[in-house]
């Protein structure tokens, strides 16, 4: 691993107004500082999963950057896509990110009743239980960069009407 090393700031490890490569990998994905090789300055960042925790922390470190900063991220998809959604909750743009996905990780289904992610191997027009709710969800292939999941509805919704 080749990072730079950087004045220690509140915790997070960024100097305030850092404006390199934040590099940040999930699970078992290996280092995404390999991916970048110009003489940037860098920061690797290493989460066993996107939890509410670790997203939080990901959000401290954003927070501490400045303008042309770039984000590399890799790992299981639904992990690397909430990363992504709180990145651009930061003010990241799609263009300032590089998500380097795991294709055989499960796909995160959003629940608009009780706004809880599942993952699932199930392909697009399934039905999967939501884990939050319970409520019979098809899935789809609508994806929400802002949620950082594909968008799920309940099935037969108009039987129940």
């Amino acid at each position: 691993m080749s990072s730079v090393s950087m004045p220690q700031v509140a915790g997070n490890g960024l100097e305030p107004g850092f404006r390199g490569v934040i590099c940040a990998s999930f699970g078992a994905a290996g280092d995404t500082a390999e991916q970048q090789s110009d003489s940037q300055p860098k920061l690797d960042l290493h989460f066993e999963a996107a939890t509410p925790q670790t997203l939080s922390e990901l959000r401290s470190v954003l927070g501490s950057s400045s303008v042309g900063v770039r984000l590399f991220l890799s790992g299981p998809t639904a992990d690397i896509r909430a990363a992504a959604a709180v990145a651009a909750e930061c003010g990241l743009h799609q263009e300032e990110m590089t998500l380097l996905s795991e294709e055989a990780a499960p796909r995160a289904i959003y629940c608009p009743h009780c706004h809880s992610t599942t993952p699932t191997f199930q392909p697009a027009g399934s039905e999967v239980p939501c884990q939050g709710c319970g409520t019979a969800l098809v899935t789809t292939d609508h994806f929400s960069r802002r949620m950082g999941a594909y968008l799920g509805y309940a099935a037969r919704v108009e039987e129940a009407s």
